[in-house]
């Protein structure tokens, strides 16, 4: 059972601009259908690029969320937060009222603040000098940019501030949410991850590491984790934010709620910039810190959302540590990886997987794997390979873990009521 010594804290609302989608009922729809959000990058010319594709984000209208001045002075990165902050808000019913603000607070993940701005500023700079510099260059890329739009959008005035944290950016964002709530520092936190990397410099650097796929004949098929001929991650963009408040606040206003946080851990592998300890033992150290948390044994957990990135390393590395942690129980648990169809958004990543989560507990519906079609014989776990499963799952957890050694492992649970 839960611990009960501290506030509970559930989802009441959810918004998003990514890869699949645009808001909850979209991103649900392409996430159950299997639908790839991979495609050529269109964005600027990317002929000359090793790696030609990306999850890039389509038919977004940032003036439907915000006013058209404040979006010339925004970074996407911001403008995706904003948006997907609003889009919560209202699925929410969440009304701010002046004298509730400061028991609302907005905590947001992002790996590398206004990267597109920057490509672009420097470009022009060295072009046409230091006059071709916008006078709100610098309050575009800021990092924590996107958290403070949010807070000026909704006129919220409680803690603010951003995590920078790689690939686990998001789902830190959303315990660190928990853990304030959890403290009665708040009512209300606005929490998830927003990033827009999509630049010629990301991709290149990315691609000359050997972390992103060379796969560019058929987009859509790039990202296959688990699958033997993986050869690295997509590069996406877009935010996810959601409406996380204690039980109480939220039953006391009638909230629907979609799932309760139950559990969360985060921590450090301190071993290697860029690769995991061997074996999985710093992953699996990372999600039996959140399991202890939630106070559950691992064998009630009955649904994993992986990181699941489609590098060779990372995925062989998450199957052994589900395997250390889970035992003979591993084989028996439903493994999605999201990012098959949405591709690695960096520090929205853990945001929308754990949003996709928390659906699942909802809804019953499992998430499929896709491109799974020569599985890797080292990741033998069930994937739920190609096309979305029916279950009755109560207990779940989602992994994000990233660069520098970072992981963040978080337990949802279905709420029944």
């Amino acid at each position: 059972m839960a611990r009960m010594d501290k506030p509970r804290v559930v989802i009441t609302g959810m918004g998003g601009v990514t890869p699949i989608g645009i808001g909850v009922e979209a991103i649900w729809e392409s996430a159950t259908a299997g639908r790839s959000g991979i495609g050529p990058i269109t964005i600027w010319d990317a002929s000359k690029q090793l790696c030609r594709i990306a999850g890039e984000v389509h038919g977004f209208d940032p003036a439907q969320y915000m006013r058209a001045k404040h979006v010339r002075r925004m970074d996407d990165f911001s403008r995706y937060a904003v948006a997907s902050a609003v889009m919560a808000v209202e699925d929410a019913n969440l009304v701010i009222e002046p004298d509730r603000a400061r028991r609302i607070g907005v905590l947001l993940g992002n790996n590398c603040g206004g990267a597109r701005t920057i490509f672009k500023t420097v470009s022009d700079f060295h072009k046409e000098g230091p006059g071709s510099v916008s006078p709100f260059y610098i309050t575009a890329i800021t990092s924590n940019m996107a958290s403070a739009q949010v807070a000026l959008r909704l006129q919220v005035r409680g803690p603010n501030f951003t995590i920078g944290n790689a690939c686990a950016s998001g789902v830190n964002a959303l315990g660190e949410a928990w853990r304030y709530l959890r403290d009665g520092t708040c009512d209300v936190m606005l929490a998830g991850g927003t990033d827009a990397l999509i630049d010629p410099t990301e991709i290149a650097g990315f691609a000359n590491s050997r972390a992103v796929t060379l796969q560019n004949d058929e987009p859509e098929k790039a990202s296959r984790p688990f699958d033997k001929h993986r050869d690295g991650f997509v590069l996406s963009e877009g935010g996810v934010v959601m409406v996380v408040e204690s039980l109480d606040h939220a039953q006391a206003r009638g909230a629907k709620i979609y799932a309760e946080i139950v559990g969360y851990a985060t921590g450090s592998e301190a071993f290697h910039i860029a690769a995991p300890l061997p074996d999985g033992v710093g992953v699996a150290a990372c999600m039996v810190a959140a399991i202890e948390s939630a106070g559950v044994a691992p064998e009630e957990i009955d649904y994993i959302n992986a990181h699941a990135t489609s590098t060779p390393i990372g995925d062989r590395n998450e199957t052994m540590g589900i395997k250390l942690v889970f035992g003979d129980h591993a084989s028996r648990i439903p493994i999605s990886g999201s990012k098959s169809m949405t591709g690695h958004m960096i520090g929205a990543s853990g945001a929308l997987e754990t949003m996709l989560t928390a659906l699942t507990l909802q809804t019953g519906t499992i998430t499929p794997t896709i491109n799974l079609d020569h599985p890797d014989p080292e990741c033998d776990l069930d994937y739920v390979p190609h096309t979305a499963r029916t279950a009755d799952p109560q207990l779940a957890l989602t992994n994000s873990f990233g660069f520098g050694g970072a992981n963040a492992s978080m337990v949802l649970r279905r709420w029944n009521g």
